[in-house]
This record gives C-alpha cells, structure tokens and sequence, in this order.
C-alpha cells in the first residue's frame, strides 16, 4: 500500500493541486457547452418571450390607463356639458312656470273681476226691480191711504174706481213732482 501512495504522491507532485485534471476540464466543458445550448434554445427564447409579454402589459396597461383617463376626461366634459345644459333648461322651465303664472294669475284676476261686476249688475238689477216692487207696493198702499183719508176729510165716499183711480194717479203725479226736486238736491 505504501508503493501505492508513494506513486500517487508522485503523481499529485507533477499536477498542479489548484488546476483540476484534463479529462474534468474537458468533461464540465462539454456539459457546458450542452446546458448553454439548452438554455440557449428553450429557457431563454420562453424567458425572452415572458420578458417582452410583460413589458408589452406594461406598455399596455400605460396605454389603456392613459386611454381611461381620456375617456374620464371626456366622459367629464359631457357630464358638465350636461349639467350645464339642465341647469340652463331648469332655469328656463322654472321663468316659463312664474310667466304661466303670471298669466293665470292675471286671467283669474280679470275672471273674477268679470264675476264681480256680474254680481254687481245682478245686485243692482235686483235691486232696482225690488226698488220699483216696493214703490209699486207704496203707491198702492199710499193711494188707499190718501183715498181713505180723503174720503174722512171730504167726508163723502169715493168709492168709484174710476174717480179714484184718477185721484190716485194725481195724488200720485203731484207727489213724484214734490219728490224729483228735493231728490235732485240730495244728489248734487
């Protein structure tokens, strides 16, 4: 055994112990070689393809994120467009319902002004009708009166109609003319 290990220490003494030997070198250049060739041909093609898929997301998500924020702004301007076309309609709806309003108030107005002076005339035209009815009645009663009273001062009887119609009638007349006077002085 000792012949063994004088002939490997031999050996170790003509190699370099921080170089590895030729056949390993050769070896791990090989499987180098290889494993640069895999990943050369599959994981770096599909580590290219995610890396650009990404940075195309990326992009995108920029793109679409400026896109919506156009959109936003676009959507905005409209909004107050809008608003500002309710709120020009509103104002034009709310001076249309204080002018219609306006008019109805002004057409209520005129028809109760209408219905007063109605009522006005029907009143006057009642009263005037109840005026005449009641002087009618007063002639009437003021002519039995005035026949009665005569009848007991003349001590005779005027019981003709036809006599005492016409003293009625004159009696009557004499008084409308006394009463036109002073009537007319209570006017003016």
């Amino acid at each position: 055994m000792s012949a063994k290990l004088a002939v490997l220490a031999a050996d170790e003494t003509t190699q370099n112990p921080i170089l590895p030997k030729t056949p390993d070198i050769i070896w791990s250049a090989v499987v180098l070689v290889i494993i640069l060739a895999v990943f050369w041909k599959f994981v770096l093609p599909k580590m290219q393809a995610v890396m650009d898929e990404r940075g195309d997301k990326i992009e995108g998500g920029i793109k679409r994120a400026e896109e919506a924020q156009a959109e936003a702004k676009a959507a905005l301007e409209q909004y107050t467009a809008q608003l500002a076309e309710a709120r020009i309609e509103a104002a034009k709806i709310r001076d249309d319902a204080h002018e219609q309003g306006r008019q109805i108030l002004a057409e209520m107005k005129v028809k109760a002004q209408e219905e007063s002076d109605r009522i006005v005339a029907a009143g006057h035209s009642q009263l005037v009708a109840q005026r005449q009815q009641i002087i009618a009645e007063l002639r009437g009663d003021l002519g039995r009166t005035a026949v009665d009273l005569a009848e007991r001062v003349i001590g005779e009887s005027l019981s003709d109609d036809v006599k005492r119609t016409g003293s009625i009638d004159r009696f009557l007349d004499e008084l409308d003319a006394l009463g036109e006077p002073v009537a007319g002085k209570a006017g003016k």
